[in-house]
């Protein structure tokens, strides 16, 4: 399994995925979220599912930009170009990959902003090659382990949020996954766009970088809890008399 969570907001894009590859019994680090350059004009590929897959239809990703000296005028258009390539490698490898018992499962996640995009965008594309728009309705996808993640994202996360904070509710949403399975863990990849910046900028992060952050939010929660009003247990618990 594989963490990648991409969040949209009204100041720009946030991608965070973790580096945890299962290969059978083995278990290894490897990049999920790539940075492509078209034109002075940044797009991030970020990906969930056969490792194979993913390497192959971002070769044929990059090959497809350098040979034809794409200029894709909005990002619509370069979601679509790597969902033909993700087609692409579908048609070479799915029968093979299912016949050794392999789901050719890939989903991607893709954001940026190219000249003519009045906006930043991101969009979800699907193993078929499909895609949708991941927008203000929407605000994120997870795509991999989203069991243990959507809950503060759901509770907290707006358009309007700002940037910063929206980076921290991506961060803790990692940290609820990775505390609780262990299919997801450190190091994790981070990328974020800033609207109209046209760049896009990464940084990788590992355990003992966030460890505070971690510490001071479970701190947090324990805080919080001890202010939870108590009067509706009384049938049930026995209190403390100031409490009754």
């Amino acid at each position: 399994m594989t963490y990648c969570l991409g969040i949209t907001v009204k100041e720009g894009l946030i991608a965070i995925a973790d580096t945890r590859i299962t290969a059978g019994n083995e278990m290894y680090s490897n990049k999920k979220i790539s940075i492509h350059e078209i034109n002075n004009h940044s797009l991030f590929i970020m990906t969930a599912g056969l490792r194979s897959v993913r390497d192959k239809a971002v070769t044929y990703f990059n090959q497809k930009i350098d040979e034809e000296e794409s200029s894709y005028e909005y990002m619509f258009q370069a979601a679509t170009a790597f969902g033909q390539m993700l087609k692409k490698v579908a048609q070479e490898d799915r029968e093979a990959l299912e016949k050794e018992g392999y789901q050719f499962n890939l989903h991607a996640i893709v954001g940026g902003q190219m000249p003519k995009d009045s906006e930043h965008k991101l969009f979800l594309i699907f193993p078929e090659g499909n895609w949708i728009e991941i927008n203000d309705g929407l605000k994120y996808q997870i795509i991999g382990n989203s069991n243990y993640g959507k809950p503060l994202l759901n509770r907290n996360l707006s358009f309007d949020t700002p940037l910063k904070d929206a980076l921290k509710m991506g961060f803790l949403s990692f940290d609820a996954t990775q505390v609780s399975t262990n299919d997801v863990d450190y190091p994790i990849d981070v990328v974020v766009y800033e609207k109209g910046s046209f760049k896009a900028k990464e940084i990788r992060l590992y355990k003992e970088d966030m460890q505070k952050i971690s510490d001071d939010w479970n701190l947090a929660l324990r805080n919080s809890l001890e202010t939870i009003e108590e009067y509706w247990m009384k049938s049930l618990l026995t209190l403390p008399s100031n409490d009754r």
